[in-house]
Order: C-alpha cells, then structure tokens, then sequence
C-alpha cells in the first residue's frame, strides 16, 4: 500500500506499535480452538453475523441474519452457514472458493459481547447438510473452525448500539 501523504505519522513496524499500546493481552480473548459449549450456546443465539472473505477482487464483510440459531453447529469444530443468494453479488461464496480463509463475528441484541470465529471455509450443496435448515438454502457455508474467542466489545458498549431511540 502506497499513500502520497507528506508526514503521515505511519507505523510500520510492531515495536513501535507495542510502545504506543503495549504487547497485546492474549488472556483477556478467552481463546479456544473448538466451539465449547458457552460459544456454541452464542452462535446459536445469535440471529446476526458478519461473516469476512477475501479473494480475488479485494475484502468482503458481509451481514448476514435471520431467527437465532440460523448458524448451525454441526460439532465443536463445524458451523453450517445457510448461503440463499441475499443481495444477487455473491460476494462471499465467490470469495470462498478462491481463498478458503474466514473470519466470523456474531452479536446478540442487547449482549455486549461478541464471538469471534477465524477458520476455513468450503462451499456445498451435499444434500445432507443443505437438509440441515428448515427453509432450504442454496448452498451451505461449510466453516472448519481454527479458532475461537469471546470478547466484551466496549466499542458496543459506548455506541449505545441496543438503546433504544423510543
């Protein structure tokens, strides 16, 4: 990445990084390698997620929600994600068959915390995971969990994001 930006200040490199904000606190992610019971209890709680790709064409962050547990947890290293084509880009399947890497943050109204999943991810359409919903989706996000971690986001927190403007 190259900016034309007279003394812009940039960091760039992490010991200065770490001296402005010190080494990073691993303790305070509450980090797993599989889905414990209290994060898959989250995930399917939660009727929102953005789920991150990367490919080809650049990033993608993209919303997806529905009625809580619309994530399934197949088993304490899987989650089904139910792809039904939303906006018509395909944004994140595209991606995903070219760069299996994901990133995943759920959200509860009114909860504070967030979960965080990083894996991989593959696209199908096996009939025995797509028989997974109720309402069938196209295709199923099919995401091998490498990690996972809960987080109290003060950033959701100081939004106000679940006050209501009543």
């Amino acid at each position: 990445m190259d900016f034309n930006f007279p003394d812009d200040g940039r960091i760039a490199d992490f010991e200065t990084l770490e001296q402005l904000f010190g080494k990073p606190v691993l303790t305070a992610r509450q980090e797993s390698d599989r889905l414990h019971a209290r994060f898959r209890d989250f995930v399917e709680g939660a009727p929102f997620m953005i789920l991150a790709t990367t490919g080809a064409n650049g990033l993608d962050a993209s919303a997806k929600g529905d009625a809580g547990g619309f994530v399934r947890v197949l088993d304490d290293k899987t989650l089904l994600i139910p792809e039904r084509g939303g906006n018509g880009r395909n944004d994140s399947v595209r991606n995903i068959v070219g760069d299996p890497r994901v990133a995943l943050t759920f959200l509860i109204p009114g909860n504070n915390d967030l979960l965080r999943v990083n894996g991989r991810a593959f696209v199908s359409v096996a009939p025995d995971l797509l028989e997974q919903f109720d309402r069938l989706p196209r295709c199923v996000i099919v995401v091998s969990v490498d990690e996972v971690f809960s987080q109290c986001s003060r950033a959701v927190e100081q939004s106000k994001l679940w006050a209501s403007n009543c």
